[in-house]
């Protein structure tokens, strides 16, 4: 599509990417800003998390009936009034004058903003050619992975030089902007035909049912105890058979809702599993570093940030990079790189302590992020490089829907290895912890008569303080221990990766011009 205006290409990427990076920063963004929040609206901890468990199950649920949105409304009618919507709700999410306010508003931002971001990928695909769509998904891959990156900072430092309902308002200007180039740049592709007969109700309950039911089970199902509630068992075996049934449906239907044969593609299947793997890694270690920094180490969120930030920046670089190398090295090659990086990376965390330095929290975040760029570009190209242009639009909302469920996944089992091996490992140190050690005796004589008595204190009270700190020390490095653990998992998460990589398609790296 109208190769002969490269300008015109980079104009609609760039808009089409505007409404991609707003979308994923909005979903990290909140995050940091929700202690602010919970003093605005006197909230509870329970209460105050829907505000990020319902933007992200309006999210999962608009994902994989995207495909067929776009076709029926139109794809540029239905962009455009995604982004329109999505910055209405940033302003009323901003003004909220109660919570159950804000979570309205959060939902219908969850609804507008999940359909943005595959509809941007359709975009990208469909206005450059086969051969020039490396350029396509690094440009693309800036939005998707740059965002979770800048967003917890970006969200810190507004909340903390303008205040939380800024986190929601600075989206105002960005979604303006996009709506103004959007009507002046993108077009539809002379493919994309409204379908016939009625909708497939059916299907679409299915999977609200099914895809909202599992967001709530994951991102709840730690604080509930998972299994020993009655309130996540509802909701798992809700999600459970609710996906079964669509699944049911999506092959049995004679026009279903999503065409889930699109997966008999051996490309685009396992690329999506790589995707959901490296969803899981991803955001799995996004989300357990600053909460390593922060609540450890006791790092600024501006500072925590920055471990994370530089990053971004390595990605950036990679991107770019092997954007240019699409073509002419073979795909599987390029996803090997990426994927050992990481594994390298998050095994760089394996050794991890309380006086683990900056810089070396940095090198980590620097080899993980230059992995990334050999793994986003590669993976979103070899995924769409043998599908026929009509079943782009479906194939993206699928597609993102893996990386985004993987996400939810690595940071539900993150959380849960965390807060279950902490209490393991806080075990087994107590067990070494008796009064006939002599390392113990050494640490509370020492504790005893260095630190309490020039504070004028009993010498009962004095032991007391003395065990009390020697506890703390122990809870201390239990957790240490755990996020250990959680850094393993994530490791594992990424050699388990390596297998599927066999599976890709190495034709259209070796020889785009001829398969388009």
């Amino acid at each position: 599509m109208d190769q002969d205006h490269p300008a015109h290409r980079y104009l609609m990427a760039f808009t089409s990417m505007l409404g991609t990076l707003m979308e994923v920063v909005d979903t990290s963004v909140a995050n940091v800003s929700l202690p602010h929040m919970q003093g605005t609206f006197s909230a509870g901890v329970d209460e105050i998390t829907w505000v990020i468990t319902s933007y992200l199950v309006a999210n999962a649920v608009v994902l994989p009936i995207t495909g067929w949105l776009a076709n029926h409304f139109g794809r540029k009618r239905f962009y455009l009034s995604c982004l329109t919507v999505f910055t209405v709700a940033s302003l009323g999410s901003g003004a909220a004058p109660t919570l159950p306010f804000l979570v309205v508003m959060r939902v219908i931002q969850g609804f507008a903003g999940g359909a943005m971001v595959p509809m941007s990928q359709a975009i990208l695909l469909d206005a450059f050619p086969r051969e020039e769509r490396g350029k396509a998904m690094a440009l693309f891959g800036v939005g998707v992975v740059f965002g979770p990156i800048i967003g917890p900072t970006l969200g810190g430092w507004i909340t903390d030089t303008w205040g939380w309902r800024w986190v929601f308002y600075i989206n105002i200007p960005v979604g303006m902007l996009g709506l103004i180039l959007g009507l002046m740049h993108i077009t539809d592709p002379p493919y994309l035909r409204r379908q016939k007969g009625g909708v497939d109700f059916l299907s679409f309950l299915f999977i609200c049912t099914g895809l909202g039911s599992l967001e709530i089970f994951l991102n709840r199902g730690q604080r509930f105890d998972w299994f020993d509630s009655n309130f996540i068992k509802i909701f798992g075996l809700t999600a459970a058979t609710g996906i079964a049934l669509f699944i049911w449906r999506s092959l049995t239907a004679e026009r279903p809702l999503v065409d889930l044969r699109i997966f008999k593609n051996r490309s685009f299947a396992s690329a999506t599993v790589l995707m959901f793997l490296l969803g899981f890694g991803l955001f799995g270690s996004f989300t357990m570093l600053p909460l390593y920094v922060q609540n450890l180490m006791r790092y600024t969120a501006t500072w925590a940030g920055l471990v994370i930030s530089p990053g971004g920046i390595a990605s950036l670089f990679a991107m770019g990079f092997v954007a240019a190398l699409i073509g002419r090295v073979d795909t599987r090659l390029l996803v090997l790189v990426g994927g050992i990086l990481n594994i390298a990376a998050i095994w760089l965390l394996q050794s991890v302590d309380l006086h683990v330095s900056f810089g070396y929290l940095m090198l980590s975040r620097l080899v993980q992020g230059f992995g990334l760029g050999f793994l986003f570009v590669p993976i979103s190209t070899a995924a769409f490089s043998h599908l026929p242009p009509e079943q782009i639009g479906q194939a993206t909302g699928l597609f993102n829907l893996l990386r985004n469920e993987g996400g939810s996944v690595g940071i539900a089992m993150s959380a849960t290895v965390l807060a279950r091996h902490a209490q393991l490992h806080q075990a087994r140190l107590i067990d070494h912890i008796t009064p006939f050690s002599p390392v113990v005796r050494e640490r509370l004589t020492a504790a005893a008569h260095g630190l309490f008595p020039v504070a004028g204190l009993d010498p009962i009270t004095t032991q007391a303080l003395s065990t009390r700190m020697m506890y703390g020390q122990v809870q201390l490095q239990a957790v240490v221990e755990a996020y250990v653990d959680v850094f393993w998992m994530l490791t594992l998460a990424f050699v388990l990766f390596l297998p599927f990589i066999l599976m890709l398609s190495g034709e259209t790296a070796k020889a785009p011009t001829a398969a388009h």
